[in-house]
């Protein structure tokens, strides 16, 4: 397939005919037009499915309830287009290996499970049963039950995570690396320190009463659209939003309404962020620590005047501790390192200091830019630090907000997909299946790699996901799946996972999607997710499935299980017949759910409720916990010397996580390609180069490891020196494996030590329009 390459700067704002275009231009490919279009009129709404796509939550007072890449996401799954045995009959796993990640998902949707055939390098059909049979087998033959993963997708509905985790811990491990391990693992284990609930504390309507918007390290636009409408409310109605985002994003900038026939019509749009704030990458921490700095100086100003101080001192008092060990850190650190860290100037940051003291009510909102560092941790505890000071929580209009990625990430480790659970868990899942958990804490996806590296892995599944295309350090992942014993995917479409096959085994089982129709032996079923807001739903698919093969998550986790540990303890078939079955499981085992199968029929699902929003704060001391970490030395990990450049890996428009729509990414005008990097346009001269010469980017480390990419074509860019930006996939070949954040093994994707050299074979110069 080939593409028209440009770069052309995009002029119009987020949203808007481009949005209507591209959506409209999805649903035709899809070659199933007026299905899809039935299919978007049910997204997110009652007796519909939850959007695949992000976790924002849904907004009842829109008259359409999905965004642009929703739809994509929508049409890219319900789709005619099938890859059935007679493509893989036609095709080598060699040849495919060749292919684009583009090009892989577009040959459609998997229809029947497959296993890999070594003599002739093709997958070849497989029955359902002996598709369980060979995992048994593979299972049984292990020496110890830790020598299997179980790998997790953000997309695993409730009732499958939930199965998941009691069949591995039935079994003997907690080995359960997912994806959030991978992105959000420093907000759950940030927040979890500081206030005892990882989860955010704001509703989508707080949004609505917010006087203040901080968002940090995140692109609405591209990667949770639907949070536009919320964004653009909030400043319709005169609340401040200042964002921190070291690109320049359109999505932050101004938005369009695709649903107002008005903004359809006319060149109207609306300011999204009153102040917008380019820090350096990892950044962050050093911005919001200037914050307090500010602020408390006027505090003390203030209380030295006789007058009342700034800071919530009543909540203070009543709900927190480690107040004067954080305003120490607080004190010792001296502007120059906030300015030469951040790369915002005191006079910007007592700009914001004032919005922030001006406001009665704030939430403060982040993603991936904020949690893919070393020092992740620290900076989602000085965000929390802040709201703490003003008693910015549990009331309305105020809270912390992190934005999740995939639609049930959050949901999964609700489930108990967790590598490290808690005893309470353990305990209830003891007490109500009659056996004895195992306690030991298991593998996160980086600790599953290595454990695989070491050959001390001997099967994996994946429920959902693309693991060699997510994970971190490219060729060593890759390393590490070739070295399993078996490797099984459950999954909706072809990915590069399925290109690395176990050394003696490797099986592809089609699973149904969240658009399709799940009828089971006890009549047609939904499944359930939790969105970002702690908001559970229902989703009930749709459409009628593409294959007879096809078998839903929840039903081929309990295939696996039945066909590995029988049903003497727990009738996995009969609940693969009747989701309720689970649902009773769940109720009687994890807080919040009691009467789920009741209070899930509620129009708009039910909300989990928060713990730390009502002040009860389960931390050591009961109450919630001022960090007083110090800025770091350097935000970038490095080796023998510091990098001269650090690289952020990120989507393009055209993409959701590993899966890749098209080649365009319209809001920052990159049309027909992907291996481009964002540099500042001095950076650009200052190594002697021009807009579209191809450049090759090699990592720093201090592992002896060698990491390059090469041939990617400089696209001068609105982003600090010293910072670029490229997509990944492309670039995670240069995340190395042992670079992670502190407490979480999440890769410091988004702190990159690189050099920059031209390629040995200059292209054709691209021509900028």
């Amino acid at each position: 397939m080939k593409f028209k390459s440009a770069i052309k700067p995009y002029r119009s704002a987020a949203g808007g005919w481009g949005s209507l275009e591209a959506t409209t231009r999805f649903v035709l490919d899809s070659k199933q037009a007026l299905k899809n279009i039935r299919n978007l009129l049910r997204v997110n709404k009652s007796r519909g499915f939850d959007c695949p796509g992000c976790a924002w939550g849904d907004d009842s007072h829109s008259t359409f309830s999905f965004c642009e890449n929703g739809a994509k996401a929508v049409s890219w799954e319900a789709t005619r287009k099938a890859a059935g045995p007679d493509f893989f009959a036609a095709h080598t796993l060699s040849a495919l290996r060749r292919q684009s990640d583009y090009f892989l998902e577009y040959q459609g949707r998997l229809t029947h499970p497959l296993r890999y055939d070594a003599a002739s390098d093709r997958y070849l059909p497989i029955s359902w049963d002996d598709a369980f049979a060979v995992i048994a087998r593979h299972i049984h033959a292990m020496e110890h039950p830790d020598r299997l993963e179980l790998y997790t997708s953000g997309r695993a509905s409730n009732e499958a995570s939930f199965l998941y985790q009691l069949f591995g811990r039935i079994l003997g491990t907690n080995n359960f690396p997912d994806c959030s391990n991978m992105c959000h693992e420093a907000s759950g284990t940030g927040l979890k320190q500081s206030i005892g609930v990882g989860k955010g504390t704001v509703r989508l309507q707080d949004f609505e009463q917010a006087d203040a918007i901080f968002v940090f390290g995140q692109n609405p636009g591209t990667n949770h659209p639907r949070m536009l409408h919320s964004l653009r409310h909030a400043a319709d109605r005169g609340a401040h939003i200042v964002a921190f985002n070291t690109l320049r994003e359109r999505g932050l900038e101004r938005f369009a309404n695709p649903q107002n026939p008005l903004e359809l019509l006319t060149p109207r749009s609306g300011a999204i962020s009153e102040t917008y704030l380019q820090p350096n990458l990892g950044g962050d921490m050093a911005a919001v620590r200037g914050i307090v700095k500010a602020l408390l100086e006027t505090h003390r100003q203030r209380l030295n005047a006789g007058q009342p101080g700034l800071f919530d001192q009543p909540f203070i008092d009543a709900h927190t501790d480690g107040i004067t060990a954080y305003l120490a850190a607080v004190d010792a650190t001296d502007w120059a390192h906030i300015e030469r860290q951040s790369g915002i100037s005191e006079e910007q940051l007592r700009h914001v200091a004032g919005i922030y003291q001006r406001a009665q009510r704030v939430i403060c909102t982040w993603a991936m830019g904020v949690t893919q560092h070393k020092h992740s941790v620290a900076t989602v505890r000085e965000i929390v630090n802040l709201q703490l000071l003003f008693g910015q929580l549990g009331k309305p209009g105020a809270g912390l907000c992190p934005v999740r990625g995939h639609s049930n990430v959050q949901g999964n480790r609700t489930m108990g997909i967790d590598e490290k659970p808690s005893d309470a868990l353990l305990d209830r899942l003891a007490a109500h299946f009659g056996f004895t958990p195992p306690r030991r804490h298991g593998h996160n996806t980086v600790q599953a790699l290595e454990a695989m590296l070491r050959d001390e892995v001997s099967v994996l599944i994946t429920l959902g996901g693309n693991l060699a295309a997510a994970a971190p350090d490219t060729e060593r992942t890759a390393e590490a799946l070739i070295r399993c014993d078996l490797t099984v995917h459950i999954s909706t479409k072809l990915n590069r996972s399925h290109l690395i096959t176990g050394r003696k085994d490797a099986l592809i089982l089609p699973t149904l999607g969240r658009t399709d129709r799940d009828e089971q032996a006890a009549g047609s079923q939904f499944i359930t997710v939790e969105d970002s807001f702690s908001m559970v739903h229902a989703s009930e698919g749709v459409g009628q499935p593409l294959s007879p093969e096809q078998r839903s998550e929840t039903a081929i986790v309990a295939g696996i299980a039945h066909a590995v540990l029988g049903s003497e303890r727990v009738d996995w078939l009969a609940r693969a017949a009747d989701y309720n079955l689970i649902r009773d499981d769940i109720a009687a085992t994890l807080p919040g759910f009691a009467d789920f199968n009741q209070r899930i029929t509620a129009p708009g699902g039910f909300w989990l409720g928060n713990a730390a929003a009502e002040y009860r704060f389960n931390t050591a001391t009961g109450k919630a916990r001022f960090g007083a970490a110090a800025l770091p030395v350097s935000v970038v990990p490095h080796g023998d010397a510091p990098a001269p450049f650090t690289l952020q890996t990120l989507r393009s428009h055209d993409q959701y996580n590993t899966t890749i729509y098209g080649l365009d990414d319209r809001y920052r005008g990159v049309y027909g390609q992907r291996d481009v990097l964002f540099m500042h346009p001095d950076d650009i001269a200052g190594l002697g180069l021009q807009d579209g010469d191809r450049v090759d980017i090699e990592t720093l480390w201090h592992d002896g490891v060698f990491r390059q990419v090469s041939g990617f074509r400089l696209v001068g860019y609105a982003i600090p020196r010293g910072n670029l930006a490229a997509y990944y996939p492309e670039t995670n070949p240069l995340v190395p494996l042992s670079s992670y954040g502190d407490d979480t093994f999440t890769p410091t994707s988004k702190s990159i030590p690189v050099r920059i050299t031209p390629s040995a074979a200059q292209a054709d110069q691209l021509r900028i329009a």
